[in-house]
């Protein structure tokens, strides 16, 4: 999505002003160490491969205005999202991993030889607290047997700037908030939330979300979902200043590995992904199931294999993981189907969808 932007916004202002600032915002980050064994890539017939990405949300919340919900953060990943584009480029699916869910976190290698030692059923996000990003790689790699061929890092300083980049997002929220230990306040209704806003939106896990983290997950998800809408509409695209406000805040928070971070990369990865529209991006979440000691935690469930091995060999996510589409025509906010916690539920089952978004805080 920010590489096409980046297209749209080179016809509308100084092509070298812009190349030059968004190319100097991108950081790029340290490579894996070649010592580090991975899992080779399933080669698929056709003339492209399919790409997998892998999304973390710094949670460091050091940036201005980043701690308004009162949590300090310890350094992990608040969002993880494993995205999936087909050998195609006609779909794409965006794969949530709960930071909350227990699992065997492999032994990291980080590249000054520093070893992070491994643990069996550890916090996920205890990965990217130990070692970074690096170290998550490493340990969705072990995990899913899948190779990651990008890796991308998004702060929350960068993600408050985007949202008022382009004059806030639109969402609907059922229930009054008054979260007063967090600070979080919110009255119901369709309203436009700032950056600032935004955060605690996305962030807010005990009144919205019935299901705590994974209710924020969703509601996380359909966020994106409104943001990118807002973004790609005529009312941001027809105005290069906002293009361009939006495109520096989103590459001045952006982390990536050292292949895509310079801008004639990012544009050449918008080239070859123009045939996947937003109506092809679906969001899951991964079939976990609570974790029987301690309510509060989650383990993945054997129906995760069925995913990994789907994306391992690019075949569709099938009936039983159904996503929610980026491009919903209801009310903003508001996916156009949900992903149930075991993993997923039949599409145009209005029930099934309602409580998915009752779970995500979502109006219904």
């Amino acid at each position: 999505m920010v590489t096409q932007l980046v297209l749209a916004l080179l016809t509308g202002v100084g092509v070298s002003f812009a190349y030059h600032q968004l190319n100097g915002n991108i950081e790029a980050l340290p490579a894996i160490p070649d010592e580090v064994e991975r899992p080779d890539k399933v080669e698929v017939e056709g003339p492209k491969q399919p790409i997998n990405i892998l999304v973390m949300g710094d949670d460091t919340r050091n940036c201005d205005g980043c701690r308004i919900d009162r949590e300090a953060g310890a350094g992990g990943s608040d969002t993880t999202i494993l995205l999936h584009i087909s050998a195609d480029r006609r779909d794409a699916y965006g794969v949530s991993l709960p930071r909350d869910a227990l699992v065997d976190r492999p032994e990291c290698l980080l590249p000054d030889g520093e070893k992070v030692p491994g643990e069996k059923m550890a916090m996920f996000n205890d990965a990217y607290k130990l070692g970074g990003p690096l170290c998550t790689v490493q340990m969705v790699e072990r995990l899913t047997d899948i190779r990651i061929d990008h890796q991308v890092v998004v702060d929350f300083n960068g993600f408050k700037d985007m949202v008022d980049a382009v004059k806030g997002v639109e969402v609907c929220i059922p229930k009054d908030v008054d979260d007063d230990k967090h600070n979080i306040h919110f009255d119901a209704g369709t309203q436009t939330l700032t950056g600032r806003q935004a955060l605690n939106y996305v962030r807010e896990r005990y009144v919205l979300s019935l299901t705590g983290d994974i209710g924020r997950m969703k509601r996380q998800q359909a966020f994106i979902a409104s943001m990118i809408n807002k973004v790609v509409s005529g009312r941001t695209l027809s105005r290069p200043d906002r293009v361009f406000k939006f495109l520096d805040a989103a590459t001045e928070s952006l982390q990536l590995d050292e292949e895509l971070a310079n801008l004639p990369a990012l544009v050449d990865l918008a080239m070859d992904l123009r045939s996947t529209g937003l109506d092809d991006i679906k969001f899951v979440t991964v079939p976990f199931a609570e974790y029987e000691p301690d309510p509060n935690r989650l383990v993945w469930t054997e129906q995760a294999e069925d995913l990994w091995k789907r994306i391992r060999h690019d075949r569709p996510l099938g009936r039983a993981f159904s996503g929610d589409s980026l491009s919903a025509d209801e009310p903003v906010g508001t996916p156009s189907g949900s992903a149930s916690p075991g993993g997923g539920s039949a599409p145009g089952a209005a029930e099934e969808r309602a409580e998915a978004r009752r779970q995500a805080g979502l109006c219904t």
